[in-house]
């Protein structure tokens, strides 16, 4: 018995200092994961600029969450979910779900515009442009496809550019045909719709101009004062609203249209801020921008900033005040 005693003894401290090993190991590696969550629109050009941060950056893993934007916030507020970085399709969705409590600031960074989205052999493809493409949308063999208000910006970014085409067009029944019009076909995010568009499930779905791009997918451009592109028509785009679902159950928030301006920033207890600012840094660099504009995404650097003081100071050369 004596003899197997610090057998046992030794046996039991290598185990223990192998469970120490592997429990440092996995600390070392969770210390390099940077956690994204992001608008679904964003998915293309931030996988080619996570792996090239990657490159830049060796031992550093990116792992990009892709879902709508008020669903991304609400995994942050509602879910708790551990996050360094946060980037909307809307940046009022971080002003509102986010700021003060979960962020500090939101720096505004790209734009995009609002498109009828189809392929080849969708119905009608051949005759639709942008004075007829309503009532090709309405025609009940054709099907069509769009986002949850609720849960993406893109969603509720429909909503009111048919009710944006009441006014342009002079029909007040546009936006009521199309919106009560197979609601079947809604989907959480707006590239959850990719697939139902390549399958020919559906004829057109309304999205984001840039998405169609990065999927080489046909489109069709609708005039200023319907897309949410042009600043110029801030005013018109302000005349539309939607109600979406609020912060708790059963309240409201009312969105004004307005022109698409996506926003990001790094949340307060973001468990790899260097990480993240330098990821945030390398997104707003010039070698960010060029991948976002190659997808169809403009620049809106240096943006205007409302929390100036609050913004890492790496950052704020993006930025104006």
């Amino acid at each position: 018995m004596k003899t197997r005693i610090p057998v046992l003894i030794l046996s039991l401290s290598f185990l223990i200092f192998i469970a120490c090993q592997n429990n440092q190991k996995s600390d070392n590696e969770s210390a390099k994961q940077l956690i994204i969550f992001h608008a679904g629109s964003l998915s293309v050009p931030f996988k080619a600029i996570a792996e090239a941060f990657e490159k830049e950056n060796p031992g550093t893993e990116v792992m990009l969450e892709p879902a709508g934007s008020r669903k991304c916030a609400r995994k942050i507020t509602d879910l708790k979910r551990e996050c360094d970085i946060m980037a909307s399709a809307d940046y009022t969705v971080i002003d509102e779900q986010l700021i003060p409590d979960y962020a500090d600031w939101n720096i505004k960074f790209v734009s995009n515009e609002m498109a009828i989205v189809y392929t080849e052999k969708s119905k009608y493809s051949a005759e639709i442009n942008r004075n007829n493409w309503y009532k090709i949308l309405a025609k009940k063999d054709v099907f069509i496809g769009r986002s949850d208000p609720n849960s993406d910006p893109c969603g509720y970014r429909a909503v009111l550019t048919t009710r944006l085409a009441d006014i342009y067009y002079h029909d007040s029944t546009i936006s009521q045909i199309l919106l009560q019009k197979d609601n079947n076909f809604i989907r959480p995010k707006e590239t959850d719709l990719l697939a139902l568009l390549e399958s020919n499930t559906l004829d057109y779905i309304f999205l984001y101009r840039s998405v169609a791009q990065q999927h080489h997918l046909k489109y069709l451009l609708l005039p200023d004062e319907i897309n949410l592109k042009n600043t110029a028509f801030t005013e018109l785009y302000h005349t539309v609203n939607v109600q979406i679902s609020g912060k708790k159950p059963g309240e409201f928030i009312t969105k004004k249209g307005e022109p698409m301006v996506y926003g990001i920033t790094i949340l307060k207890n973001a468990p790899h801020k260097e990480i993240a600012v330098k990821f945030v840094d390398f997104v707003l660099s010039k070698k960010g921008m060029s991948i976002l504009e190659a997808n169809g995404q403009p620049s809106m650097i240096p943006a205007q900033v409302a929390n100036y003081e609050k913004i890492p100071q790496e950052l704020r050369i993006y930025t104006t005040h």
